[in-house]
C-alpha cells in the first residue's frame, strides 16, 4: 500500500479548510474531508494520472470545493506539498520545495 505523507504546511492548510467550511454549515467540513480522502485514495491508486504542474509536481483536483492537492510520488509514497485553494495565491507552494 502507498503510504501518504503531508508536508506540515499542507495538513496546516487542510485543517483550517475543514474548520473554514464546518463553521459555515454542520457538516459541510465532513463533506471536504471525504472529498479530500476520495482524491487521495485515487491518486495512490493512479499517481501518474494528475496534471503535470512543473517538474515532478503534479495536481489533481477535489471535487465540490475549489481545491487541489499537489503531490509528487515513488513508488511506496505520495507526498502531499499543498492543498491549495484554486483562486488564491497561485505558486505560494513553490518555497516548500526547497526544504
Amino acid at each position: 500500500m502507498t503510504r501518504i505523507v503531508f508536508h506540515p504546511l499542507a495538513e496546516r492548510e487542510f485543517i483550517e479548510a475543514v474548520r473554514f467550511y464546518e463553521a459555515r454549515a454542520d457538516g459541510l467540513g465532513r463533506d471536504y474531508i471525504r472529498q479530500v480522502e476520495r482524491a487521495l485514495g485515487y491518486i495512490a491508486a493512479n499517481p501518474e494520472t494528475g496534471n503535470v504542474l512543473t517538474g515532478t509536481i503534479r495536481r489533481w483536483l477535489v471535487q465540490r470545493f475549489p481545491f487541489a492537492q499537489l503531490y509528487q510520488f515513488s513508488a511506496d509514497e505520495i507526498s502531499v506539498i499543498a492543498v491549495m485553494h484554486l483562486r488564491r495565491r497561485p505558486g505560494y507552494w513553490k518555497r516548500r520545495m526547497k526544504t
